[in-house]
């Protein structure tokens, strides 16, 4: 028996990394899973079907069941067919993962327009238009009298929470979708559907360059392994977590932190309108518990 007995998953940018990690675990606890991919390069270039493929196949070796699908997330049109098709082919929809992205790393002086809005595009239309439409299908359900136990797990990222040189379009992108997790989370809930998102470190395709000879393992736990994070979205996805969402989770090795968002550091207060000089000389008061620069990228 697995957690997941009886579900449906869909896991998008599923043929390596994270995504992979994530449908094979999904899997693994009995959920069917439709593995969307569009075997593109980490620029968001070229197409093969065969990462998501071989994915299916372990799915099938391991016992489940899984279907190959590589439409492009980012559009609506694309993200739609997603949807019908585990609806078509398994009869149903009770997770979806969003986890496809790019990279088009450049400085803010050196990014170009395309840059900028291929990792928006993908990242953040990418999930907004799958949650959509799943979205449609939960609350059409709900409407019905049916009882629904929807899952939403989408992606952040660190360099969202805390912002990180190099990567405007990424940490911009990355920012709304945990911005976005909160206002799914407040809108269906009422139809039984919980919305979360997690901020992983994992050892993939995009961070191998950052992260270089931290990402290899030389001990026996490998705190890199993209599993330890499939572990969480594994638990976000069954039906212990209901009572979780509007919660993003930053995950790290055997690290779990739920992060509490913004909040106030320094006030100011009183009964009358504040000039520029006024604040200038307050500014000590104001910024007493806190500095006014930059805050460091990570809370490691």
């Amino acid at each position: 028996m697995g957690l997941l007995d009886g579900k449906v998953a869909i896991v998008t940018g599923a043929g390596r990394g994270i995504g992979r990690e994530e449908a094979l675990l999904l899997a693994s606890e009995g959920a069917k899973v439709v593995v969307n991919d569009v075997g593109a390069s980490l620029q968001g270039e070229g197409g093969d079907r065969h990462p998501a493929e071989e994915v299916v196949d372990l799915i099938r070796a391991g016992g489940s069941d899984g279907a190959v699908n590589a439409s492009d997330v980012s559009s609506w049109e694309g993200a739609k067919a997603l949807v019908d098709q585990a609806l078509d082919t398994f009869g149903r929809l009770d997770i979806l993962v969003n986890n496809a992205g790019i990279l088009r790393d450049k400085m803010s002086f050196n990014m170009e327009e395309s840059d900028w809005d291929d990792v928006i595009r993908v990242h953040l239309k990418g999930h907004f238009a799958m949650a959509h439409h799943a979205a449609v299908h939960w609350r059409g359900l709900a409407k019905a009298g049916e009882d629904v136990h929807g899952r939403i797990v989408n992606t952040s990222s660190e360099a969202g929470l805390f912002g990180n040189a190099g990567q405007a379009n990424y940490s911009a992108a990355k920012a709304g979708i945990a911005s976005m997790t909160w206002v799914l989370a407040r809108e269906l809930e009422r139809y039984g559907v919980t919305v979360n998102s997690i901020s992983p470190r994992a050892r993939t395709r995009m961070t191998e360059n950052l992260f270089g000879e931290m990402a290899k393992a030389d001990k026996d736990f490998d705190e890199w392994d993209p599993r330890n994070v499939a572990q969480l979205v594994g638990f976000l996805a069954s039906d212990e977590a209901a009572d979780v969402t509007g919660q993003n989770f930053v995950v790290f090795g055997g690290n779990v932190w739920v992060m509490g968002g913004f909040h106030p550091v320094g006030e100011l207060h009183r009964d009358s309108m504040w000039t520029p000089t006024e604040l200038a000389a307050a500014k000590g008061d104001l910024f007493k518990d806190a500095s006014p620069g930059i805050p460091p990228f990570s809370f490691f």
